[in-house]
C-alpha cells in the first residue's frame, strides 16, 4: 500500500477530488474541494491518498486549515472504499503518514446527523473512524451540538439586567479566567487538568484573536452596579458569523443571565445583516443547550471531535 500527498504527481489532486462517495457519511463534493483549494484552506500537501499496487485509490484524507495556517488544523474528511476488508488498518496507515509529514496530530471533525447513533450503517462508519483516530493518538472524544440561527427565527429579547461595554485585553483575560471556573464545557475541563486557568485564558484569547471575527466586537457583561457578570465574544468562521465564546462568572450563574449574553451576540450579528449564525456546545452542557433552544437556535448536526490529549 502506498500513502502519498496530492503533490506526488500531476493527477493526484484530480483523483482525490473525483474519489467516489460510497459510504453513509456525507462526503465533500469535487466542487467543494476545489473551492477550498482556491481559498487556500485545503492544500495539495494536506490531501493524502492510499493507493494499492494496481494504482487504485482506496482511501483519502483531507486536512483543513485557515488561509494563513502554517499547518493543518483539522482532518475534515476521511474515507475508505466500502470494499476494503479492514478499513481501520488502512485509515490508520493513511492518518499516520499524514501526521508524520505535518509533525502534528490535527483534530478530526466528524459531522453527523442528530440520529446517527440509532442508525446501524452510520454507527459502523463512525466506529472504524473512531478506532483509526484512537490508534493515531486522537484519543479524546467530545460530541458537540451544532446550532444555527437565521432571521426567520426572530430576534431574542434584549433583556435589560445587563449592560455591555468594550474592555481592555487584561480585563478580557481576567474574564476568561473567571468564567472557566466550574465550566461544563468538556474541553475547558480537560485543559484545566493540565494547565492553570490563566494559561487556558491566554490560549483562548489568542484563539479568538486569530479567528476571522474582529477584536472590536468583544464585550464585557456587567450588572447595573458595574459588577462583572460575564463576557460576550462574537466571532466568525471562514464561512459564517459565529456565536464564538460566552460565559457567566460562577457567582452569577443560575439567574438566566446567559440568555441576555446570547441575545446580545445574536442581535449584534443580526444588526450587521448576517443571514446565518452558527454555534456549538457540548452535548453534556445542558444549560447552554437550553439557552440556545430558548433563543430559537436549531440543532443542525452533531459534531464528533477526536483530538490528542493536551492539544490546544
Amino acid at each position: 500500500m502506498r500513502f502519498f500527498p496530492a503533490t506526488a504527481d500531476s493527477t493526484a489532486l484530480d483523483r482525490a477530488a473525483a474519489y467516489p462517495a460510497d459510504g453513509p457519511i456525507t462526503a465533500l463534493t469535487a466542487e467543494r474541494i476545489h473551492e477550498e483549494l482556491g481559498a487556500n484552506q485545503f492544500r495539495p500537501e494536506w490531501v493524502w491518498l492510499a493507493e494499492d499496487e494496481n494504482g487504485h485509490v482506496l482511501a483519502r484524507a483531507l486536512w483543513w486549515g485557515r488561509a494563513d495556517s502554517e499547518r493543518p488544523i483539522a482532518l475534515d474528511c476521511l474515507q475508505v472504499r466500502s470494499a476494503v476488508a479492514d478499513p481501520v488498518a488502512l485509515a490508520t496507515g493513511l492518518l499516520e503518514a499524514g501526521q508524520a509529514a505535518f509533525g502534528t496530530r490535527p483534530l478530526y471533525n466528524l459531522s453527523l446527523p442528530a440520529d446517527w447513533s440509532s442508525r446501524a450503517e452510520l454507527s459502523e462508519a463512525v466506529a472504524w473512524r473512531r478506532e483509526a483516530g484512537l490508534r493515531t493518538g486522537l484519543s479524546r472524544e467530545i460530541q458537540r451540538l451544532r446550532y444555527e440561527w437565521t432571521p426567520a427565527a426572530g430576534l431574542p429579547e434584549a433583556g435589560g439586567r445587563l449592560t455591555f461595554r468594550e474592555g481592555s485585553d487584561e480585563e478580557f483575560l481576567e474574564a476568561f479566567v473567571r468564567v472557566s471556573a466550574d465550566s461544563l464545557d468538556q474541553a475547558t475541563r480537560d485543559e484545566l487538568r493540565t494547565m492553570s486557568a490563566r494559561q487556558l485564558a491566554e490560549e483562548d484569547v489568542k484563539f479568538y484573536l486569530d479567528c476571522p471575527g474582529e477584536r472590536s466586537w468583544w464585550r464585557l457583561a456587567e450588572l447595573s452596579d458595574g459588577t462583572l457578570a460575564g463576557l460576550a465574544v462574537p466571532s466568525a468562521t471562514p464561512y459564517n458569523r459565529n456565536v464564538g465564546y460566552l460565559g457567566v462568572v460562577p457567582e452569577q450563574r443560575g439567574k438566566g443571565l446567559i440568555d441576555e449574553i446570547l441575545a446580545e451576540i445574536t442581535r449584534f450579528h443580526a444588526a450587521a445583516g448576517t443571514e446565518r449564525i452558527t454555534a456549538t456546545t457540548d452535548t453534556t452542557n445542558l444549560p447552554m443547550a437550553a439557552a440556545f433552544d430558548r433563543a430559537n437556535y436549531e440543532v443542525t448536526e452533531i459534531r464528533m471531535v477526536l483530538e490528542a490529549p493536551g492539544a490546544p
